[in-house]
């Protein structure tokens, strides 16, 4: 137990349970926990404090943090829905969205941002559902037709973004060339299809059905170690495949949740995200400060302008198409959801660290990049509680 000898990782999970606390004691302030940590993260790394580096435990935590975020994400997908009129609504704001993420995108790099014009564009088109999904869960909006609606609009932009990514960018040596890349994303897809109608058919099946009820509740949490064998597989064959692994945990949430039908009746759902918002995620979220360059941004006054026109990148991209929603949802509830969709930080994040890997984008970039983000989850979610067309349910008062 030599990586425990330490304090890095007890100064992290003692941050990461001291952020929901010190949210919930500024319940005016409407912060999302999320913020809190990765801004605490910032404090206690080698920016300012110097207390914590990421070690090899803290890596392999965060790691698993990411990995478990989006597969948390892709569980909160109904793909049922994907046949509402809503999912077509959706479907047409995220158009607009790529339309006006390539024109945002080439006004950046003809302004000087750092990076290339398709790779500013395509971080600029994600929406972070681990931070939306907790928002609309707490307002009761998660079942209403508007709260599918952004959930919808938001898995839409969170997956195409990470296949973007994936298809133009990536960081293994084997996916040089695009047209490798196409290859690598058709495969993955393929594998996907065939992976997806084996869970689907063995989860399904009486004796494993059985099984999993006679052992949910045990020692054993058949479903939940059934689940991260899922997790691990699909993350495990979209690396071996030149695949961003953080695709593979989706569409591994995703296929589960539409897999498992009892996910209700059995708790499913709270087990797992018990594990990830209860432990990992928030590792992921302080690590990602630790990690977060500041002498870069504060290094230089051009990063702090950085910052300020990727935060309306992200409100021209993603708010600006929620006009479409105006004519079935009203204008407060289409604010709403645009400021929403413009919440994105996960992502920011994620490209940032590519990005530089790949020598798409400078430290300073990157840090905007990231600090944009950060603003976007601090402000967007408080303006959209602001502006709630609905009543507060009578048990929730704040967002932790």
């Amino acid at each position: 137990m030599s990586e425990f000898s330490d304090s890095d990782l007890v100064v992290v999970v003692l941050v990461a349970l001291a952020a929901p606390i010190l949210v919930d004691l500024l319940p005016r302030i409407r912060l999302p926990s999320v913020a809190v940590e990765l801004g605490a993260g910032i404090v206690i790394g080698p920016s300012l404090l110097g207390w914590v580096g990421l070690d090899t435990p803290l890596q392999l935590l965060s790691s698993l943090g990411l990995a478990f975020l989006l597969f948390l994400a892709g569980l909160e997908i109904d793909l049922e829905r994907l046949r509402d009129p809503v999912a077509r609504l959706a479907g047409r704001a995220f158009l607009a969205s790529m339309v006006l993420a390539g024109g945002v995108g080439l006004g950046l790099h003809a302004l000087g941002a750092e990076g290339g014009p398709l790779f500013l564009a395509v971080v600029l088109l994600s929406t972070s559902l681990g931070v939306v999904v907790p928002l609309l869960k707490d307002e009761d909006e998660v079942a209403t037709d508007f709260g599918q609606l952004v959930m919808v609009a938001g898995s839409l932009a969170e997956f195409g973004s990470l296949v973007l990514l994936t298809l133009l960018f990536s960081t293994g040596d084997s996916a040089s060339s695009p047209e490798v890349r196409v290859v690598l994303l058709v495969a993955f897809a393929l594998a996907v299809g065939v992976a997806g109608l084996a869970i689907a058919r063995t989860w399904r099946s009486p004796w494993l059905s059985d099984a999993l009820d006679r052992l949910d509740d045990t020692s054993a949490q058949l479903r939940v170690r059934a689940a991260i064998v899922v997790l691990v597989v699909f993350v495990t064959l979209a690396a071996h495949l030149g695949v961003e692994a953080i695709l593979g945990a989706f569409v591994a949430g995703a296929l589960l949740r539409a897999a498992d039908r009892d996910r209700e009746r059995t708790h499913f759902g709270t087990k797992l995200e018990a594990i990830g918002f209860g432990f990992l995620v928030p590792i992921f979220f302080v690590a990602s400060g630790i990690r977060f360059d500041l002498d870069a941004l504060l290094g230089r006054a051009s990063a702090l302008v950085w910052v300020v026109c990727f935060l309306l990148g992200l409100l021209v991209v993603r708010a600006l198409p929620s006009l479409l929603y105006r004519p079935q949802f009203g204008h407060r509830r289409a604010a709403v959801g645009g400021v929403l969709q413009a919440t994105s930080l996960s992502f920011p994040v994620v490209a940032a660290h590519i990005g530089q890997e790949i020598g798409q984008l400078d430290a300073e970039t990157g840090a905007a990049l990231v600090a944009a983000g950060l603003l976007s989850v601090v402000l967007f979610p408080a303006v959209a509680l602001a502006l709630r067309p609905w009543s507060a349910p009578a048990d929730v008062h704040r967002w932790a």
